[in-house]
């Protein structure tokens, strides 16, 4: 069977519990057409860089797939059919990651809040006998 990377986008009106019935709705056509989705993740809501059917933000959802054409073009004909689904993207891959992707990477490293690297900015040093601002 083939691998594939699946990214769909949800409306922002939608809630996150609707658009994970979605993704059980969609990962149980690719099992009923003989395959699995081996990863599912939600990214979240997101902003747009430009708005898509009237939305400025969406649910971005990841699927890992192992399956077939079939099974894979149907669910495409099915996002299609969804005025929930705003847009949609596979990819055939030759190997799918494993752990997490990047976008909950960058999430994880987005949490830690510790800046480290900025040192003591206390004290700024001399600067000269410039005149004072008023």
């Amino acid at each position: 069977m083939a691998l594939y990377e699946h990214i769909y986008l949800a409306r922002q009106d939608v809630s996150a519990q609707q658009v994970e019935d979605l993704t059980n709705q969609y990962s149980a056509i690719i099992s009923s057409g003989g395959g699995q989705v081996t990863k599912s993740e939600y990214w979240g809501l997101k902003s747009l860089s430009y708005k898509i059917k009237k939305n400025r933000k969406a649910h971005y959802t990841l699927l890992n797939i192992d399956a077939p054409h079939d099974a894979v073009a149907e669910m495409e004909r099915q996002m299609g059919l969804s005025e929930d689904i705003l847009r949609f993207m596979t990819i055939r891959v030759d190997a799918l990651e494993v752990g997490p992707s990047i976008m909950l990477q960058k999430r994880d490293r987005d949490d830690r809040g510790d800046r480290g690297d900025r040192g003591d900015r206390g004290d700024r040093g001399d600067r000269g006998d410039r005149p004072r601002r008023f």
